[in-house]
């Protein structure tokens, strides 16, 4: 039996396909909160994770497609670019809230990962690594 191409997607990333359930599910929450409660650094920290995760995936779809497909390489690679001004913009926003309560009193020796305000900043320091050594300042001005 033949399936229809959108069955056949579907399947292919269950993953992928999570993870946009869950900003969609995220999104209508936020949406019809009553509240406008302004955003905290643990939420922009979250979204930051995910924007290097969906960077990654690029870079590595882009170079996968380039030797068959330049031309939708080269889209992806603009997808690439802009992911990452995405995540440097969140990180920027992250620095600009004030610390909650929990943040100061933070014990690094009982976090393996260190301190919350160090792994978003290792995590962006980790993909600025990985934009400089495949994009130009042309690239990421534009």
């Amino acid at each position: 039996m033949i399936r229809p191409p959108s069955e056949t997607h579907r399947d292919a990333h269950p993953y992928l396909r999570a993870a946009t359930a869950g900003i969609r599910h995220h999104t209508q929450v936020v949406d019809r909160s009553a509240s406008a409660e302004p955003v905290d650094r643990p939420h922009l920290d979250t979204l930051h994770a995910h924007l290097t995760a969906l960077h990654r995936l690029a870079d590595q779809l882009a170079g996968r497609t380039r030797p068959e497909r330049p031309a939708a390489a080269r889209h992806l690679a603009a997808a690439h670019t802009r992911l990452w001004q995405a995540a440097d913009a969140i990180h920027a926003a992250f620095h600009l809230l004030p610390a909650t309560a929990g943040d100061g009193d933070c014990r690094p020796d009982r976090l393996p990962e260190g301190p919350p305000v160090l792994t978003i900043c290792q995590r962006h320091l980790a993909a600025v690594h990985a934009v400089r050594r495949k994009t130009t300042a042309t690239d990421l001005a534009s």
